[in-house]
């Protein structure tokens, strides 16, 4: 009977042409193993990526409409020795919770085993150079065997596993010396213990399994918190929405059925499921994934609510700007899938070596044990020195070298409120030492603020407020959100490019440009912010005028001055006025700035400095800054720049403050360094270790306790990528 797999359920579009799928794949531990799935899933025709995310062993593949059925990639995964199936986010938690409690019993195994054979083995030691009886020894030594091979069979299975699979797909991985090694060290000693020799390795066997159990729970565990950012983010997401049906209707559906324009109903105690704007009703929401800021936020008609948000007490009427995978917060986390997956040059150079490894270690091993033989020794001394270099010579701190540092550092710039949005941002922004910021949107908030509210009667500026709900300019918004105005004037009529006018209490009111307002002597003899748009109001004879301008970020000024801090150069590059530009240097204490400059003269910059040596971040948040952000050296974009921008930028920024800028430095920097000093450490511990081990002064107990040691202090260093941010002053 011929079975078919339908995978179509599974199956998303990626874009015009491209289709997505997403699946969980078994026995992935290491950078070798990414780099042997991507190469043979990449080979398939018409496919357009495959990438692999170690942190949630996940590879997501993309290929061309039409072309391919998803089960292809199953089959294909199966002949390189990995099994697989559709990727759902909530049984890849059953089965990672599920993988680590069988590490955990793997380890308490291991490490039982490995504390009672080491008893056994402190007589055996000491006997040899004492009056023991070779049936004393006999006992000791089968004691250990009695211990360490049933111990050593449950306990090895994460490796011995993972090896057969590779082997019987005429493959190889890092677990595959590692297994040899491990039944190499256990057949060696039941064959000494049968003819009574001195010496046996139970204990080297079993301590090397307890180390590697080690290194691959914390790893493993280190990955689940750091993934456990992204379950956090798809824990926001809200699966079903109060859409209204009539006018006071409402209709409980799945949140991919809601649309833009549509209307829902959000209730105290509810997370927001969609995007959009508040219509009706007055609350109090939680945002802090947005903006950064930990306090509520007051929502009220004309207010941006975003998926995710909390609304805390009171019942809001909100209209629907984007849902479902459109969202802000789904942008995030696909921003941060990113960062899980983000592939460096670092990275790179070590699947290269890792791939190399199992072939010149095996023929290293071989090498030694004939070359020990011809030169004389027996074949036993020969093959316990073969399994030495065997164990000695394991992989696992070159393969943690770089993904340790990446997964952690990744985490670390999330939690300050940073994303990655390139494989090798991380390295490009640490080589940083320039930094080119656009003005509008960047150094200053996106939200526009009237200024001289203060000095507005109270009465005529609540009045302004409420003819403001009646336009769509987003100052005559930043009007009404500052005057707190709930309920519009009825029969406010706009003109389009003039402003707004209604009749209140019978005396004619108008909003817009001074013009249309007859305020232009006002503007005239004014001493305005440079920086500011003007707005006028008008009620009958009486005029003022409104000063609406974009404020600096609040803590602009504090990370300028620890840019500085850290010797980087500083400059602003803006299309605004030049007085406009001109103050916010002033303020900033930026000497270098220019203004009313073009996207090509942003770039003709970025060269010139390119040229002379420089290192260039570019920090913009424009449509127009998105060639700019191409052309530098590294880019950022706050999250609330426009699309294109996001997608060009190598990392994105969340909230109003500006301090993840620097906190992205000091990651990178730290991080960077940690990547140069694991790699360093691996290469050096294997020059060392390797000539020692093929000289055959180390036993596989001292080779077991050696590589088992580099591979935790590769983890343990890495773990010093979480705080890397110096306090900004």
């Amino acid at each position: 009977m011929h079975v078919t797999r339908d995978f179509s359920h599974y199956v998303r579009s990626a874009g015009e042409g491209i289709k997505h799928i997403d699946l969980a794949v078994e026995g992935v531990h290491c950078a070798g193993c990414m780099a042997k799935i991507e190469r043979g899933l990449s080979v398939i025709p018409d496919v357009t990526l495959a990438r692999v995310n170690l942190t949630d062993r996940r590879v997501a593949l993309e290929w061309k409409a039409g072309t391919l059925d998803p089960s292809r990639f199953i089959d294909r995964l199966e002949e390189l020795g990995y099994k697989a199936y559709p990727f759902e986010t909530e049984s890849a938690e059953v089965a990672e919770v599920a993988e680590s409690r069988f590490l955990l019993r793997c380890l308490g195994v291991a490490a039982f085993a490995t504390m009672n054979v080491m008893m056994l083995s402190i007589p055996v030691w000491s006997g040899n150079v004492s009056d023991m009886l070779p049936e004393q020894r006999d006992f000791f030594h089968w004691l250990s065997a009695l211990i360490a091979l049933p111990a050593a069979a449950y306990a090895g299975q994460p490796f011995f596993r993972s090896a057969w699979r590779a082997l019987s797909n005429k493959t190889t991985n890092m677990d595959v010396p590692i297994s040899i090694g491990v039944i190499l060290a256990l057949g060696m000693s039941v064959v000494e213990t049968i003819h009574h020799a001195e010496h046996a390795y139970f204990d080297a066997a079993i301590m090397l399994l307890t180390f590697l159990l080690v290194g691959r729970f914390l790893d493993q565990n280190m990955r689940r918190r750091t993934r456990a950012v992204a379950g956090n983010l798809a824990a926001l997401k809200a699966e079903t929405a109060a859409r209204f049906v009539g006018p006071d209707e409402i209709s409980q559906v799945p949140v991919a059925a809601i649309n833009p324009g549509d209307v829902v109903l959000l209730r105290p105690g509810e997370r927001c499921a969609v995007d959009g704007t508040v219509i009706e009703g007055r609350s109090e929401i939680d945002q802090s994934l947005i903006t950064g800021e930990t306090l509520y936020v007051t929502a009220e008609q004309g207010t941006p609510v975003y998926a995710g948000s909390m609304n805390i007490s009171g019942t809001l009427r909100v209209r629907v700007s984007a849902a479902s995978e459109a969202t802000l917060l789904a942008e995030i986390t696909r921003l941060l899938d990113n960062a899980l997956q983000a592939r460096s040059r670092y990275m790179r150079l070590s699947d290269r070596a890792s791939r190399l490894y199992a072939p010149v270690v095996h023929a290293t091993a071989l090498i030694t044990i004939l070359g020990w033989v011809i030169a004389g020794a027996s074949w036993h001394d020969a093959i316990v020195t073969g399994v030495a270099v065997l164990i000695i010579t394991c992989p696992c701190a070159l393969g943690l070298a770089i993904p340790t540092v990446q997964t952690v550092a990744s985490g670390a710039m999330f939690k300050s409120g940073v994303l990655l949005n390139s494989g090798d941002a991380i390295e490009r922004l640490a080589e940083a030492d320039h930094v080119i910021f656009d003005k509008t949107g960047t150094l200053t908030l996106p939200d526009l603020e009237v200024m001289n509210a203060a000095d507005i009667p109270a009465d005529i500026f609540e009045l302004a407020g409420r003819l403001a709900l009646s336009s769509h300019h987003p100052v005559a918004a930043a009007v009404a959100q500052a005057a707190g105005a709930r309920s519009p004037i009825v029969g406010a009529v706009e003109e389009a490019g003039q402003g707004v006018r209604a009749v209140a209490d019978g005396i004619e009111i108008r909003l817009g440009r001074p013009s249309f307002c007859g305020a232009e002597a006002l503007v005239g003899g004014a001493t305005l912010d440079p920086e500011a748009s003007v707005v006028a109001f008008s009620k009958g004879a009486e005029k003022f005028i409104l000063s609406v301008r974009q404020g600096l970020r609040p803590d602009a000024q504090a990370v300028i001055a620890a840019l500085k801090a850290r010797g980087i150069g500083i400059e602003i590059l803006s299309g605004d006025r030049e007085p406009a530009v001109k103050a916010a240097a002033h303020a900033l204490s930026i000497p270098e700035w220019r203004a009313g400059v073009t996207p090509a003269d942003k770039i003709a910059r970025i060269e010139e400095l390119k040229r002379r040596g420089a290192r260039v971040l570019m920090v913009g948040d424009g449509m127009n800054d998105a060639p700019s952000l191409a052309a530098a050296h590294v880019s950022m974009s706050p999250i609330s720049a426009a699309h294109l921008s996001q997608a060009t930028a190598d990392l994105v920024f969340l909230g109003r403050p500006l301090a993840p800028v620097v906190a992205a430095i000091d990651s990178a920097r730290k991080a960077l360094h940690l990547m140069r000093q694991n790699l360093w450490l691996a290469i050096g511990y294997n020059v060392l270790a390797v000539p020692v081990a093929i000289s055959g002064v180390v036993t596989p107990l001292i080779a077991a306790a050696a590589m088992s040691g580099s591979s935790i202090l590769v983890m343990l260093n890495s773990l010093r990528a979480r705080s890397a941010s110096r306090e900004i002053v």
